[in-house]
């Protein structure tokens, strides 16, 4: 491992080009990830929560930016949720290693409404409704096949009907403090911008890296 390394080389970002808020530095980075054929997913992002003793980190998929805020869906009793109502502090990241990219997000999240989360969940496959039904997520299960029969216990429960939003799931959105992007230079002298919100207004600086 010692010998795995590489030089970046793909960009620069220079506060020439900055624009005065983050979401629009963001939106057109996230464009690039959308059209670059080696990111599987553009919207996966890191997201690290806190509990009393360490860190959890999971990945979870970004459902929209809107009105300076990241929004993503869960099942609210699992670990995150359970984590996420004790201390409202998180980060999400966004790995965009084919370009060379990485942006941090730090904030607060809070639950979304009830009626914004149900037009979504409406949104969703089937499928993936049912999954919300059949995961007590984080929860220990004895087996595959108990998971298998939920899902079979579900199917027919729900058979040829509208699925409603189980309450226990929902949305957050993230209202960031700082939005940090970083980009690969050569000779391990990357490019580290950070944006941070203070006293009603986003200002921003440069990190050395």
């Amino acid at each position: 491992m010692k010998d795995l390394r590489k030089n970046y080389t793909k960009d620069a970002l220079l506060e020439a080009n900055l624009p005065l808020q983050p979401f629009a530095l963001f939106g057109d980075w996230f464009a690039d990830a959308v059209e670059e054929p080696l990111i599987a997913e553009a919207n996966a992002m890191v997201l690290s929560t806190v509990n009393d003793n360490s860190v959890d980190s999971r990945i979870v998929l970004l459902k929209d930016v809107r009105d300076s805020h990241f929004v993503f869906f869960t099942n609210y009793t699992s670990n995150k949720g359970n984590q996420l109502d004790k201390n409202v502090n998180c980060t999400i990241l966004f790995p965009w290693i084919a370009q060379e990219r990485q942006v941090i997000v730090r904030g607060a999240a809070s639950k979304i409404s009830e009626q914004e989360s149900r037009e979504y969940f409406n949104s969703r496959p089937k499928g993936s409704q049912i999954g919300a039904w059949v995961s007590d997520q984080s929860s220990e299960i004895s087996s595959r096949e108990d998971l298998d029969a939920k899902l079979d216990y579900y199917l027919k429960k729900f058979n040829n009907e509208v699925i409603p939003k189980p309450n226990h799931w929902g949305g957050y959105e993230i209202k960031p403090v700082e939005i940090e992007f970083w980009q690969g230079r050569e000779n391990r002298l990357h490019d580290r911008i950070l944006y941070y919100f203070e006293n009603g207004r986003w200002s921003v600086k440069r990190l050395q890296p």
